[in-house]
C-alpha cells in the first residue's frame, strides 16, 4: 500500500499491441491500482492490421478507443504509439521513442514481453525494450530527456516457447482475487476478444450474440489461461503463498526477470510485487 513514507509504485507495462498488457498482467495491474500504485499500459503498435474486416486509420482508431474503455476499469493509464502492427522493426527512431518515454515516466518496474515469441511485432518490443535498458542511464543519448540515474528493473512476461529456453518464472501472483476485473479489461477489447482473436482461432462462430453471455464466455477462455499458468508453477505458488493458499490458487500471473534490467531479486521483489502480505 502506498504511504507518505512509501511512494507509489510506477509500473510501465509494454505490449506490442493495444491489449497485449490486459492478457499477460491484467491482474497484477489490478492488483498494483488497488494498493493505489502508478501503471501505465504501452502499446507499441497501434493495432491498425488486428482485424479480418477492417484495417487501417479506422482499426487504429477504434482500439484506440477500446484502449480507454479498458485502462478506465482500474484506473490505468494507456499510451499507444503510432507505429504500424505488423511493421514493427527494432529501429533507432522507435528505440529512441522509447527511452524519451522510459525516462519520462520514471518506472521502478517495466514488464514486457520476451525475445523468443510467435509474433514478430512481440520479439521487435522485446529488443527495443532491452535495447532501451542501460541506455536510458546514458546521458549522451537522446539527450533532449533528462536521463535515468538507475536502470529500471525489467521483468518479462509469462509464454509456452520452449526454445531457445523456457520461460522460467522468478515472481508468481495470485490473481484470483481481481479475476472480474481482468475479465472487464479484455472485454472492453471489443474488436479483438470477440471478434478477430475468435475469427483467427477459427472459433467466431461460438461467441454468443447476448451482450450478458458473450462476457460470461470470454470469461471462461481467460479462466482456461490463467488456470494453466497457476498449474504450471504450482510449487512456486507454493513456496511463495504457503502450502495451504498456494495449493488453492485458481488463477496466477508470472513474470522473469530480465538480465537487461537492473536485477530482480528476491529482496526487491518483495517491494516491487507487494502482493506477499
Amino acid at each position: 500500500m502506498a504511504t507518505q513514507s512509501s511512494p507509489p509504485l510506477r509500473i510501465l507495462v509494454i505490449g506490442a499491441h493495444p491489449d497485449d498488457c490486459e492478457i499477460k498482467a491484467g491482474g497484477v495491474a489490478a492488483l498494483y491500482r488497488q494498493r493505489g500504485h502508478v501503471v501505465r499500459f504501452v502499446s507499441v503498435t497501434n493495432g491498425d492490421a488486428g482485424h479480418h474486416e477492417i484495417s487501417g486509420p479506422p482499426l487504429a482508431a477504434r482500439r484506440a478507443q477500446e484502449t480507454l474503455a479498458s485502462g478506465a476499469v482500474c484506473g490505468v493509464e494507456y499510451e499507444v504509439l503510432a507505429n504500424g502492427d505488423g511493421q514493427l522493426v527494432p529501429s533507432i527512431p522507435v528505440r529512441w521513442e522509447l527511452i524519451s518515454m522510459i525516462r519520462r515516466f520514471q518506472p521502478d518496474l517495466i514488464l514486457t514481453h520476451r525475445p523468443n515469441d510467435y509474433h514478430p511485432d512481440h520479439r521487435a518490443t522485446s529488443q527495443l525494450v532491452c535495447d532501451a535498458a542501460y541506455m536510458v542511464t546514458v546521458p549522451a543519448v537522446v539527450p533532449n530527456v533528462p536521463f535515468l540515474k538507475t536502470n529500471p528493473v525489467i521483468a518479462y512476461l509469462s509464454d509456452d516457447f520452449q526454445c531457445p529456453y523456457p520461460f522460467r518464472p522468478t515472481v508468481v501472483v495470485d490473481v484470483t482475487p481481481v479475476f472480474p476485473e481482468i475479465v472487464d479489461m479484455q472485454a472492453a477489447h471489443i474488436s479483438q476478444f470477440y471478434e478477430w482473436l475468435p475469427y483467427n482461432q477459427g472459433i467466431l462462430d461460438q461467441v454468443p450474440a447476448d451482450p450478458v453471455q458473450r462476457k460470461a464466455w470470454l470469461a471462461t477462455q481467460a479462466k482456461e489461461r490463467l488456470k494453466k499458468v497457476a498449474d504450471r508453477f504450482r510449487a512456486e505458488l507454493i513456496a511463495t503463498y504457503g502450502p495451504e493458499r498456494g495449493a488453492k490458487v485458481e488463477y496466477a500471473e508470472a513474470f522473469e526477470g530480465c538480465e537487461y534490467g537492473s536485477p530482480l531479486t528476491a529482496e526487491n521483489a518483495k517491494k516491487l510485487f507487494p502482493f506477499f502480505d
